[in-house]
């Protein structure tokens, strides 16, 4: 059959005494090289559905995923902050030197020797810079009030470790277009907060125990931005970019910015534990809220208030938020009034009026006693 295949298709087709079929091949087929031509013209002629399934081999199993859980998370990344309103970009993983050096570029050994333009002849060891022209190039263009993000490396030095993957993002202009029931504001550092948390619970971060510091680098904003950290860790910055940075770029103002270092996000200690997220559980009791007012020192930050109030019961309490911040009349200089909402959960049964003064009186001594404040009357 295989010669009588060849035979029609042009092939001078003879037989050795081996058993080997020889076949010379004709002047318009210059596509047949070798041996495997002539099984695929046989095989296509007899028809591939008559070609018996073969299982693959087992091999065993495989001894890691395919992708890493770092690659995942930046995938479910992507998605989100598309999902939130803004434009993924891909900017160069070069920049100009000197506006490199305006945002922590310090090892000489990361500028390029032969650059393919004279404003791209340095690493960047932010990307944050690289999305800010890119706002500036859209506003120029008529195209303002954008939101740009970027999840790519950036660079500190030429060690193995040097380089790292950060999710970046900004918020130029205003949030919301014109419209009669409600006027567009400007972008702000609660903005770029909540876009940090929104990525950090997509790399299945701590959110809940993450500390918010004063301590972000000077291309922010020093009144206006703040830090996400666990302990020592450095999770993200977020806030205002420095308004004279700004000026100095030729960039539109105000642009909120979060910079989230995904290599940071702690991961598992053991492969064993996975990452499969705890059961839902979902109680079947209407939950609750109360309200507290505090007056603590200026210095007390809201963020501490909230810790505390929290651990006022671990059990019961679902969620605190600031509601309310008050200075002046009925006030003492150099205090604040800041007020809270606890939502209370149910779990077991529906609380009493005494169960829920108990775990307030549990939020007010935790909040006296970490933050030095006192319940307002």
């Amino acid at each position: 059959e295989q010669v009588r295949i060849l035979t029609a298709l042009g092939f001078a087709v003879t037989e050795g005494k081996d058993g080997i079929l020889h076949a010379e091949v004709p002047s318009w087929r210059s596509d047949i090289h070798g041996e495997a031509d002539l099984v695929e013209e046989v095989l296509r002629v007899n028809g591939f559905d008559n070609i018996p399934p073969v299982s693959m081999p087992r091999l065993g199993a495989l001894t890691r995923p395919a992708i890493t859980p770092l690659q995942r998370a930046s995938s479910q990344i992507r998605r989100l902050l598309a999902a939130r309103g803004m434009e993924e970009a891909v900017t160069w993983s070069f920049m100009e030197s000197g506006l490199a050096a305006r945002f922590g570029f310090q090892n000489t050994y990361l500028k390029l020797l032969n650059p393919i333009a004279s404003d791209l002849d340095a690493m960047r060891p932010s990307i944050l810079p690289n999305l800010i022209q890119a706002a500036t190039r859209n506003t120029d263009r008529g195209l303002p009030n954008g939101a740009l993000f970027e999840v790519g490396p950036t660079y500190r030095d030429t060690s193995p470790t040097g380089q790292a993957l950060v999710a970046t993002g900004i918020r130029a202009g205003e949030i919301g277009r014109r419209h009669w029931a409600e006027k567009p504001r400007s972008a702000d550092a609660l903005d770029a907060k909540a876009d940090a948390m929104a990525v950090l619970a997509a790399a299945s971060a701590p959110v809940g125990n993450c500390q918010v510091t004063t301590d972000a680098p000077d291309w922010y904003h020093p009144g206006r931005s703040g830090c996400l950290r666990l302990g020592p860790n450095v999770l993200a910055y977020f806030g205002e970019v420095h308004p004279a940075l700004l000026a100095e770029m030729d960039a539109p103002s105000p642009i909120a910015a979060f910079e989230v270092f995904l290599d940071h996000v702690p991961q598992p200690k053991s492969a064993k534990r996975g990452t499969a997220k705890p059961l839902l559980k979902l109680s079947p009791f209407q939950p609750l809220e109360r309200d507290f007012a505090f007056v603590v020192d200026q210095g007390v930050a809201a963020d501490d208030l909230v810790r505390a109030a929290r651990g006022g019961d671990k059990t019961l309490i679902a969620d605190v938020g600031v509601f309310d911040l008050y200075q002046g009349k009925g006030v003492e200089d150099g205090k604040k009034s800041v007020a809270i909402t606890v939502t209370l959960q149910p779990v077991e049964a529906t609380l009493t009026d005494e169960q829920i003064e108990a775990v307030s009186a549990k939020i007010v001594a935790n909040v006296v006693k970490r933050t030095g404040g006192t319940l307002r009357g």
